[in-house]
């Protein structure tokens, strides 16, 4: 299997007949969901020279292509409301919804689109992609961890309607805000500045993998 030539998201099986010709086989690669309620982004930026103020974003939802024993052909779609960012001070969260800042009221969501992935480890990966900030933008790479999964219950309406298959993964990454037109700024004595450009990003993703029902009706 040449997987070079092989499009994200797609498995490409080869047999052999008795004839000893060679056939391929193409299959979808199993489809993840994000799970909202337990899939959270936190970021971190160096406030006044001396410390980290962090912030949260809650309203994530994404879609994962990804098969363990075939990690190199994933894909990753994610969706961010903007104006979910909470920090824990009212007035602050409200400067970083501005203009000066993400501008949410023009750009709702912060997105990230990838599928080059390489392999760092076992359960290790950076995945490649877009991300975009701001109506801007800019390459971006991630840190990716798979954690691992587990068969767990379903509850609907009071009813358990498991099992269902759970994933969880790490993402990481740090990018520079100012390419992303995130540019407001003071300075300080010494020329300190109030808020680094250097920005820390961390996802914690719980997904559910889409079951066959949901693949036959779909």
């Amino acid at each position: 299997m040449d997987i070079a030539n092989t499009s994200p998201g797609y498995l490409c099986n080869e047999r052999r007949s008795k004839h000893g010709s060679i056939s391929t086989e193409v299959s979808a690669m199993a489809k993840w969901t994000f799970e909202p309620g337990h899939t959270a982004a936190e970021f971190r930026a160096r406030h006044m020279m001396v410390t980290y103020v962090r912030g949260h974003f809650k309203n994530i939802h994404g879609t994962l292509e990804f098969d363990p024993e075939s990690p190199r052909n994933s894909s990753l779609e994610v969706r961010i409301d903007a104006s979910g960012i909470w920090t824990g001070v009212k007035e602050r969260d409200d400067h970083l919804r501005s203009a000066d800042f993400l501008d949410v009221d023009h750009h709702p969501e912060i997105t990230f689109a990838g599928n080059q992935v390489e392999i760092k480890g076992e359960h290790d990966y950076t995945v490649t992609g877009d991300l975009t900030i701001r109506g801007v933008t800019r390459r971006t790479t991630l840190n990716v961890s798979y954690l691992g999964k587990w068969e767990t219950p379903w509850w609907e309406d009071g009813v358990n309607k498991g099992p269902r298959t759970r994933a969880g993964f790490l993402a990481t990454t740090q990018i520079n805000r100012q390419d992303f037109g995130v540019s407001w700024q003071d300075t300080m004595d010494r020329g300190g500045i109030v808020v680094s450009n250097e920005i820390d990003i961390a996802i914690d993703v719980e997904a559910v993998l889409e079951d066959s029902s949901d693949v036959l009706s779909g």
